[in-house]
């Protein structure tokens, strides 16, 4: 197993920041942004209640389908595009290996 995959992150300045994520502390892409101190406030925690983590998914990865709760909350966000995800529920794993995602505005 993976101690630590590769994440892409494209902040709101267009920068993009190649991030190391480890794969043992069942972390979230909310939690690595701010790790990192990128501008990602997670107001509610991880609870998918705010969507200040929104960000778009600009690769092809496949992730996990969206939880009625993550559908639910960003339905009521600003900003939302067919690809638009909340960070706080993209789990660090594997299979997210080399995934880019940018932040929303």
């Amino acid at each position: 197993m993976k101690e630590a995959i590769h994440v892409t992150i494209i902040d709101r300045e267009n920068v993009a920041h190649h991030l190391e994520a480890p794969t043992d502390m069942n972390m979230n892409i909310m939690e690595v942004c701010k790790a990192y101190e990128l501008p990602v406030e997670g107001t509610c925690g991880g609870m998918a209640l705010c969507a200040s983590c929104q960000c778009y998914l600009e690769s092809d990865t496949p992730l996990p389908e969206q939880s009625d709760a993550e559908l639910a909350m960003l339905d009521q966000a600003f900003h939302v595009k067919e690809n638009s995800r909340l960070g706080c529920q993209i789990r660090i794993t594997e299979e997210i290996e080399g995934i880019v995602l940018r932040l929303a505005p």
